[in-house]
């Protein structure tokens, strides 16, 4: 297999500059900068999964590596939001057409199943609280797991697991909590959000199983689990060649400034040197994985392990080279430190931690 190229060959010219222009001013805001937000809408990125033209896998996971190297913060909202836009290939065709014609649709949510859902006669009566819903400060309307109940107690499977289901809410049913609060992504927002005792009919429920997609397009049969597991290893990547990228101007300043001996220098661009191979190394074979898996929808469990083994080493490497950069990478309104920041608040995601 050829290498893959450079991420910010996934993007057109011109998209990244104008992501990285406004970065700053957005985590002063604690939110995605509107200009970043037009330019989302204008490329249609949070409506990439839905029905109406979605992207293959192979195409959605290497976009979001380039929009990841561009910018963390916008990376990560566009991959979770336009993943929970995933979930509208489940639903009958022109189901909820104020929701999903939106051209500025974006999904926010959670997949913990921190909800309870009791069963009424027209539907389900919901009261819950959701951490962590990226881009929630613009969400035209959420998505949400919860545990299903019926008389009070919990329905359970044929294994003896509770039985847990997706909803789908509008904007006016949630109250969003803005407590986001973290060293990185600060600019996704990723608040909290609750429903409180709300009346929500049976049509918003619905089943990830692939075999209860309504759209005929492959997407939609491939397993949630490793959809979700590639797009977030694909954003640390994106986050991982944007911090190479930080790192070999930086060392260059250093070294041409004189600040770090002769032999220093040589030490921290052998560092970095290292750290380009075992990263690009761990993107081929993410990438082959993926697009085999893809191609033939097979081969499932390769993707998950290639993408965790990329997550790591891109994490290993970075932790590497930081201390090379000085003090002067550990300044946070240096583009370098905050793309440290953001790797490493996104690599705290529990699909990228826990092993299964």
């Amino acid at each position: 297999m050829t290498p893959p190229p450079h991420p910010s060959t996934f993007l057109s010219a011109g998209v990244a500059d104008a992501l990285r222009a406004k970065a700053g001013e957005a985590e002063v805001m604690r939110d995605l900068h509107p200009d970043q937000l037009a330019l989302i809408y204008i490329q249609q990125w949070f409506r990439m999964l839905l029905p109406e033209n979605p992207l293959s896998l192979s195409q959605l996971v290497r976009l979001e590596e380039g929009i990841s190297w561009a910018d963390g913060s916008v990376g990560w909202t566009v991959t979770l939001c336009s993943g929970a836009g995933w979930f509208a290939g489940f639903f009958p065709p022109g189901a909820f057409p104020d929701i999903f014609s939106d051209r500025q649709l974006c999904l926010a949510g959670s997949g913990a199943p921190s909800g309870e859902a009791h069963i009424t006669p027209g539907g389900y009566r919901i009261s819950g609280r959701w951490d962590y819903a990226s881009g929630a400060l613009h969400a035209t309307a959420f998505t949400a797991n919860c545990i299903i109940l019926e008389n009070g107690q919990k329905v359970l499977r044929d294994d003896g697991s509770p039985l847990v289901r997706p909803f789908l809410f509008r904007k006016e049913e949630v109250l969003v909590d803005k407590n986001w609060n973290t060293i990185g992504l600060i600019a996704t927002g990723s608040h909290a959000f609750e429903v409180r005792n709300a009346e929500i009919p049976a049509d918003r429920c619905w089943d990830i199983a692939p075999s209860q997609a309504k759209a005929n397009h492959p997407i939609y049969r491939y397993p949630f689990l490793q959809l979700a597991e590639a797009t977030l290893a694909a954003n640390l990547s994106g986050m991982g060649m944007h911090f190479l990228d930080c790192a070999t101007t930086f060392f260059h300043q250093r070294s041409d400034s004189g600040r770090v001996p002769v032999n220093a220098a040589g030490e921290m661009n052998a560092a970095l040197e290292e750290a380009q191979d075992i990263i690009q190394a761990k993107r081929m074979e993410f990438y082959k994985a993926l697009d085999h898996s893809w191609e033939r929808q097979t081969d499932f469990d390769a993707v998950s392990g290639c993408s965790r083994r990329l997550v790591t080493e891109v994490r290993r490497m970075v932790d590497k080279l930081y201390p090379y950069g000085g003090l002067g990478a550990a300044r946070p309104d240096t583009e370098i430190n905050r793309v440290w920041r953001d790797l490493h608040t996104a690599s705290q995601h529990n699909l990228l931690v826990f092993g299964r």
